[in-house]
Parts: C-alpha cells; structure tokens; sequence
C-alpha cells in the first residue's frame, strides 16, 4: 500500500504565513510604546494635556495675530476711528469745570486743559492731564473725571498758606511744607507771619510746633528769622525781638519760661529792643540808646544784639538770672 505525501510549497512552518512583513514596523511599535509610557508618567491625563496643547497653539496664534496688527497700527487706526464716531456723536470736551477752589487762580489750571477743547471724549488721557495739574504750587491734590457727553471736571484740593517767606529779595506765599504757592506783592502783604532767611521755608513746620508750646504767644508773632540754619530770632508785634537757643526742646523750653515771664511782667510792649535767651542760665535784655541804665549804674543789658557765642553765665542760681531782668527794667522804666 502506497502511502501519498503531498506537499504544499509556499507552507512555511507550523503554518506560519509567508508573506513580507514591512522593515521598521517592530521598532516604531517599541517607540510608540515608550512614548506612552512617558505620557502616563505625567501628572495629567491625555485629554488634558491635548487641550493644554490646544490652548498653547491657540495662545500663540493669537499672539502671532496681534503682533502683526501692531505692525500695521490697525490697533491705532481702529482707535481712532471710534474716536472720530464718538467725536461725531457728539462726545467731544466743549467745557471745563474746575471745583474745589477757594484762594488759588484758576486761570492756569483752565490754561493746562486747552489742548483738551474739541477732543473726542475717547482720548483725553485722565492720568497725564492730572500731573499737568499737579504741578501748580496750589494744588496739594488733584482729581480729572469725564462728564458725558462733553465736560471734563477738576476737583482741587488747596494747601493752605501759613506763612511769607523773604529769600533773596523775593517774597512768596508757603504752606506748611514749605512749598511755594505763589508770589507776594510787598505792597500787599497778607495777614501772615513772615520767616527769613535760607531754608528757612523748609523750617515752617518745627516754627509752628515751637509756637503751640507757648499758645498766649502766637497771635503775637509778626515773623522768625531761621538763623545760621540752626536756631530762631523771634519778632513779635510789638517791634520785640526774642533770641532763642539752639536745639527743638531747648528752644521750647525758653520760649515757656519767656510767656511766663510776659504774662506776669508784661515784657513786650515796653520798650526793649531785644530779649536774649540763647544762654539758658541767662536773661539778657536790650534797651534803646536813649533809655536810662537802671538807678545803681550798672547797665546789666547785652549791648551787642549779633549771633555770637554769650559770655560764660555767672556764678548764681538760674532764677536769679531770670528775675532779676524784669525788675531791673521796671527800675529803668521809672527812671
């Protein structure tokens, strides 16, 4: 018995099929594979990160967009055509109102917003109109608002003055700070002390603190001198002169000591030229040339009214320093 084999050709073995398998395929498998492992070692999800990719392009579209339309100043060109619409509706400045103002002119704040007359409400710049404005020495603080259809509104806040200040052959209007508000007509002095010398504008703060340590004295001030940048001569005005030492609590201290001494002696109003505290262990006055010296002969009063440095004080207590002024100018006042 004849057993047949047949053969097929073309089988490869164990059946396996015999056609190409394309190059490269196994390895791009393998890639793709480690790139998903990278993926799923994120700390978000595939959909996530696809929509984070999404909003990036999109980000960068936009940005590509929007420089380009810079480029070609559409962002400009669009601005002012909205501009020329609302300057055509009728959104325009036609007026200014200025508010707040009490003493200050108001003529140089009209003045800065001119070049805003006819502009289309649209491009009126608030913030630089208001630094234009703030630089007026008036203005402590300023406010620039629209008022639809057609007016701009500025609110003033005002310094206040408090005081003339005499520097180089000038006098000008101060406010506490020292910052000059204006100048002033000698011909038309407003009811204000007067302070001079350098610097002495940069001083009108501590002049005021010193003052409130001796109320009863300041409606009598007519004026300080700010001397050597260092201390107060006092005028008061009653034609008084008041020398005062150096230093904020030494100064206070002196001019306590001297409105105790007015209020029991009357010292201004008499007479005397100059009252000389700068040595606090010393009350040292000054009488005209024409008054007499005191009954004894001894003219006790300091002669010399410049800033020099005092004598060495005397050996005796300080309240008689300071008493025995007041009596010896009731002795010449008699006399």
């Amino acid at each position: 018995m004849n057993n047949s084999a047949t053969i097929k050709r073309g089988s490869g073995k164990g059946g396996r099929s015999s056609s190409p398998r394309p190059p490269g395929k196994r390895r791009a498998a393998k890639k793709v594979g480690r790139l998903d492992r990278l993926l799923a070692m994120l700390p978000v999800s595939q959909r996530t990160l696809s929509r984070l990719l999404s909003a990036m392009v999109m980000a960068l579209t936009v940005s590509a967009l929007w420089i380009g339309a810079q480029f070609l100043g559409l962002p400009a060109m669009f601005g002012a055509e909205m501009a020329n619409l609302a300057k055509r509706a009728g959104f325009q400045v036609a007026k200014v109102e200025v508010q707040g103002v009490k003493r200050m002119d108001e003529m140089p704040v009209y003045s800065l917003t001119l070049d805003e007359i006819d502009r289309s409400m649209l491009t009126v710049d608030l913030t630089a109109l208001r630094k234009r404005v703030m630089t007026l020495g008036w203005v402590a603080d300023a406010r620039v608002t629209r008022r639809l259809p057609d007016t701009l509104v500025v609110d003033i806040v005002e310094r206040d003055p408090v005081a003339v200040w005499q520097h180089g052959g000038k006098l000008s209007l101060i406010d506490v700070d020292g910052v000059v508000l204006e100048s002033v007509d000698g011909r038309s002095m407003p009811d204000l002390p007067l302070v001079v010398g350098p610097y002495a504008n940069k001083e009108t703060r501590a002049l005021q603190a010193l003052m409130a340590s001796a109320p009863a004295l300041k409606p009598l001030l007519a004026g300080a001198t700010w001397v050597g940048n260092r201390r107060w001569d006092l005028r008061f005005e009653s034609g008084e002169t008041l020398a005062l030492p150096e230093g904020t609590a030494t100064a206070a201290a002196a001019l306590m000591k001297f409105a105790q001494l007015d209020g029991v002696n009357r010292l201004l109003g008499r007479g005397i030229v100059r009252f000389d505290m700068r040595d606090p262990s010393r009350f040292v006055l000054r009488l005209p040339p024409d008054r007499k010296t005191a009954a004894d002969g001894k003219n006790d009063s300091k002669t010399d009214d410049t800033d020099a440095k005092p004598d060495k004080p005397e050996k005796k207590p300080e309240a008689s320093g300071t008493h025995d002024a007041p009596q010896r100018m009731a002795r010449a006042g008699e006399g």
